[in-house]
């Protein structure tokens, strides 16, 4: 790089892996690093060291600013796995793990905190708690924990390690601890109701808002130089919209990586009377409402693991639609696009062919994509502008072409598609608004258009649909939403490459 770049770092605290990314004004990507991140899965449980977090991000970042002058760096931005926290001391030291995004054991807690917090949650759109989000999850901590404590989402933690003193929380990875997006505070009453202890919960800040500097032990750690201005951060799925630069109201970026994670943009705040789609307060006062799914492509790192799915992907273009029908789910539990704790994923139909049932799950991801967007739509979210695909699996080209299919939409694939960019796109920001930001920043790849013959998934997805009404997950308007919008599509005069 000249002697002249300017760039600002982005991380992306995965589930697994850290990434960080040295971006340039115009988008280039000048260094990059990661390193892996390991966890602990059982049943309803998902944890990890938080020490790795830090141990991880430190790594990443020497690699990705191993080509870059000190004195170009601006500043860093960092985001993380939504609803993911643990406990601290005074001074930033774990008392517990980090209990992760879809860690599900709160079930009795989300009960409390639904009763305690119920008009506010109306307030803000989602009507109830999850088991995984983090108010319950908290609350779980702190019945099982003796002492003073402090609450750190995962953002919160590197940050503070960044810093070398307590920072604020953002208000996105803030809004599943209850966070009051529209105030812009904690709701007190709520909080004093749930028993949770004075002296808890952080300060809150707008995404975009700088919450300190690199101290001298994170400039050791990390190399990024001292005094390099901290910028808070958001949710990895948030961050990953704004990488994906579709920051229009209408335009919707899907994040396929471990899980499924939808976000859009709206002018108003979208309600969901089923809880299972909640909206962001984007850093220029826009919503961003969506939702994030169990199920992903952390199927195929489960049960293909070490396999070459590329060649996969080729054996699975045979199977168009696949006989089996597949509701692939990471964890157990489900969040979006319905909430129902007690879903299990399935494989239905299943013929003992590798390549049939490979096919099966990732058509089963794109119908649950497809089922999301049937649910936005019915609660009148705005869906018809841009698409856009990030996350790991808008590597995979074919499985972007099956879900441009199963869609029936044309998709945008970004040039640079991650969070991390997002995050170094949020660094940037103070002082601009975030939207002209990303436009500079990040560059398109490809558009991806539906082919000619896309309806032929509507039956698996129809199928999909009515087995997940059967088993008493999907509510019914929902169902009966997905189904009156695939008529209307099939009675639809087409255009040819499109079936919608």
């Amino acid at each position: 790089m000249s002697g002249h770049d300017e760039v600002w770092l982005g991380v992306d605290l995965g589930t697994q892996s850290v990434r960080v990314v040295a971006v340039t004004a115009t988008g280039r990507i000048a260094g990059a690093g990661a390193e892996p991140l390991t966890g602990r899965r059982e049943a309803g449980r998902h944890e990890q060291d938080p020490e790795e977090w830090w141990r991880a991000t430190a790594a990443a970042c020497g690699r990705a600013l191993r080509d870059v002058p000190p004195g170009a760096v601006r500043a860093v931005a960092v985001d993380g796995t939504s609803g993911t926290i643990l406990l601290t001391g005074d001074d930033g030291t774990p008392l517990t793990p980090g209990l992760m995004y879809d860690d599900t054991r709160a079930t009795e807690e989300a009960r409390r905190a639904d009763e305690a917090g119920a008009a506010v949650w109306a307030e803000l759109g989602y009507r109830r708690m999850q088991p995984a989000w983090a108010l319950p999850k908290l609350l779980w901590l702190l019945d099982r924990h003796e002492g003073p404590a402090r609450l750190a989402h995962q953002v919160d933690f590197v940050n503070r390690r960044l810093a070398g003193h307590a920072v604020p929380a953002d208000l996105s990875n803030a809004l599943k601890t209850g966070a009051h997006l529209i105030e812009e505070t904690w709701p007190a009453q709520v909080m004093d109701a749930l028993g949770i202890p004075a002296g808890t919960l952080p300060e809150l800040v707008r995404p975009g808002t700088p919450i300190g500097t690199v101290c001298a032990a994170a400039t050791e750690a990390t190399g990024i130089p001292r005094g390099t201005p901290i910028i808070a951060g958001m949710t990895d799925g948030c961050a990953a919209q704004l990488g994906a630069g579709r920051l229009t109201v209408g335009s919707w970026n899907s994040v396929l990586g471990t899980t499924l994670v939808l976000k859009g943009v709206s002018e108003e705040l979208v309600h969901d009377p089923y809880g299972a789609v909640y909206s962001h307060r984007a850093p220029d006062g826009e919503w961003l409402p969506g939702g994030a799914s169990s199920t992903g492509a952390g199927v195929l790192a489960r049960d293909f693991a070490g396999r070459d799915l590329r060649e996969l992907d080729r054996l699975a273009e045979r199977h168009e639609p696949s006989r089996a029908l597949a509701y692939p789910l990471v964890s157990e539990g489900e969040r979006f696009p319905f909430a129902a704790p007690d879903a299990r994923g399935f494989l239905l139909g299943s013929t003992g062919d590798e390549a049939d049932d490979y096919a099966a799950i990732l058509q089963g991801v794109a119908y649950l994509e497809r089922l999301c967007f049937d649910h936005l739509d019915l609660l009148g979210a705005p869906t018809g502008g841009d698409i856009t695909f990030t996350g790991g699996a808008a590597r995979s080209p074919y499985w972007c072409r099956l879900r441009a299919d199963v869609l029936g939409r044309s998709v945008i694939l970004p040039a640079d598609p991650e969070a991390a960019l997002g995050a170094a796109v949020l660094a940037a920001s103070p002082g601009r608004r975030v939207a002209e930001v990303a436009a500079e920043m990040v560059a398109v790849r490809e558009t991806i258009d539906p082919g000619p013959r896309a309806d032929r998934f509507d039956d698996g997805y129809l199928r999909l649909v009515g087995e997940l009404e059967r088993r008493g997950w999907l509510p019914a308007p929902t169902a009966a939403h997905a189904r009156a919008g695939a008529a209307s599509d099939r009675a639809a005069p087409t255009q040819e490459g499109t079936s919608r």
